[in-house]
């Protein structure tokens, strides 16, 4: 994949996730708004309905008082009478409409002691209680045949008794009203009173929240409040309360919610939860597709470069065969049988080492699909160490440098594979060789910790970096310096040792520091 069209990828990937974040955030966000709205509104109705019920209570005990206190008393001391009269004639019709209202005035003598003294002087004010009585006919007039007889029929008649009109009843409200704004606060409603009607209300509208109130005067707190009730602003609702005719008092009816936010989160905590979840599985998708897309370009980059250390490990040996060959072809050439030897011997090694690098790469693809069939039997680990080390001591010696080994182990059997493990060995010392720019200096120990066995290889050479270290034993992975490898190599041996050892039930990992060499420790159980 080109690098600009990654990275563009990956940037439209994280607009799109961050956007999607934030609509989520947003929706949440507008639904506790919401939700918050919609409470207050409810929250609200309830302190208005509340306020309402606590006013009809009071006029309700007034009236029963009046009425208690005119049944006690029976006869009216005084009473009048007044009848209002109305009568019209329709000439279209020939109809006459009656209708009269008669108002009965009745006298109790009943003072302002009713209300308790509260003038705190002695009135004359006195109680009446008033009756109306409506009657309404409508007659059809008739005269006979000689148009001398004339009767008056009635095709229409009501007639009704009741109390006093809206405006009257008004009238009487006003005045008690304006009685009761001399009481105490908590005479007039009591904190028993409001707790059971706000818990009411609150639970006919589901909201089940701890709640705390108060009754105000003018911004002054009254003996009306819950105890842990505390003025805010912020978080106050309100509803005026003893209202007068005209819409005046200095009450105020005020309730919080401490835990009103909670309990929002909580009406929207399923659909908010789950929203969570889905954005949580999309950012794991999204980091999923992004790592894997990373991995797949290092791959990428990786093969690449292991088919160009490939196609350079095979071009010299065939080159050297091709030169072998064109010099044993030379009639000069091949009557000396010592250098047509000494060429045949060139492409047998040639043959051997592009077959090793073959095998190699095979091993690992059998390693990977777990077909290579591995046999393991009791061997000494002290026999293949020096073994392997047979196997480059010529190159190392070459070079000017050592293999020195410490075989300090006083138990050394292990369940292996001879061949393989030797390779193990093999690979680990050749790249302590590679990896040496100087003269070669390795070591080898080997130690018994608790039930196995530490093969411990050290050299002081070019040493890895930290990164690199984490990364040392992935297949096909190789340092690099600028674009150019320094040594050459397919990244596929430390791999091989990797999988090998975990076969075995063992264990390796490295140490290193740059320009300071590195250790690599092979541990495997005992016998």
């Amino acid at each position: 994949m080109n690098k600009k069209l990654f990275v563009l990828l990956v940037i439209l990937m994280s607009l799109s996730l961050t956007g999607i974040i934030f609509v989520q955030v947003y929706w949440i966000k507008t639904s506790v708004d919401d939700k918050e709205e919609q409470f207050s509104r409810t929250v609200t109705d309830i302190l208005d309905k509340v306020a309402s019920r606590v006013e009809k209570r009071e006029m309700k005990d007034y009236s029963d008082r009046l009425a208690s206190l005119v049944d006690s008393i029976g006869q009216p001391k005084t009473t009048q009478f007044r009848n209002f009269l109305f009568v019209d004639r329709d000439l279209n019709s020939d109809e006459i409409l009656f209708y009269s209202h008669g108002i009965l005035e009745e006298d109790y003598n009943i003072t302002s002691t009713f209300f308790d003294n509260l003038g705190g002087e002695e009135d004359t004010t006195t109680i009446k209680n008033y009756t109306s009585k409506r009657t309404k006919a409508v007659f059809k007039e008739e005269f006979g045949l000689d148009g001398k007889s004339y009767s008056l029929t009635p095709i229409q008649k009501a007639e009704k008794i009741g109390g006093l009109s809206k405006i009257d009843k008004a009238a009487w409200e006003d005045v008690f009203m304006e009685y009761a704004k001399s009481r105490p606060i908590h005479k007039r409603v009591s904190k028993q009173e409001l707790e059971l009607l706000l818990s009411q209300e609150l639970q006919n509208r589901n909201i089940n929240i701890d709640y705390e109130y108060g009754v105000y005067s003018q911004g002054y707190p009254t003996k009306v409040k819950s105890k842990k009730f505390k003025f805010s602003e912020s978080k106050m609702y309100e509803a005026l309360i003893f209202e007068d005719s005209e819409g005046r008092t200095n009450f105020s009816l005020l309730l919080t919610f401490p835990k009103m936010k909670k309990f929002l989160l909580e009406s929207i905590m399923g659909m908010a939860l789950l929203s969570l979840v889905f954005t949580l599985i999309i950012m794991v998708a999204y980091s999923s597709a992004i790592y894997q897309l990373i991995k797949q370009k290092q791959i990428s980059e990786i093969k690449t470069d292991f088919i160009n250390n490939m196609t350079h490990e095979f071009k010299t040996p065939i080159a050297t065969i091709n030169l072998a060959v064109e010099a044993i072809r030379n009639p000069k050439s091949i009557e000396d049988k010592d250098k047509v030897l000494r060429y045949l011997g060139m492409i047998k090694d040639e043959n051997k080492r592009m077959h090793a690098q073959v095998e190699n790469v095979l091993r690992i693809s059998k390693l990977e699909k777990n077909q290579l069939d591995i046999s393991k039997d009791r061997v000494d680990v002290h026999d293949i160490i020096t073994d392997a080390i047979a196997h480059v001591d010529l190159i190392v010696g070459d070079r000017g440098g050592y293999v020195n080994a410490h075989l300090d182990a006083e138990r050394s059997e292990i369940l292996a594979n001879d061949m393989h493990f030797t390779n193990v060995v093999v690979n680990v010392l050749d790249n302590a060789v590679k990896y040496s720019p100087e003269t070669p200096k390795i070591d080898v120990f080997t130690e018994i910790v608790k039930n196995t066995i530490i093969i411990k290889i050290k050299d002081q050479g070019a040493g890895m970096s930290k990164a690199v270290l984490k990364r040392v034993f992935e297949k096909f992975y190789r340092e690099h310096t600028g674009d150019i490898h320094n040594v050459k190599g397919h990244g596929l041996g430390l791999a091989y040792v990797k999988r090998i050892i975990e076969d075995h039930q063992g264990e390796v990992y490295a140490e290193s520091e740059k320009g300071k060499g590195s250790t690599f420790f092979l541990k495997l159980p005992l016998i």
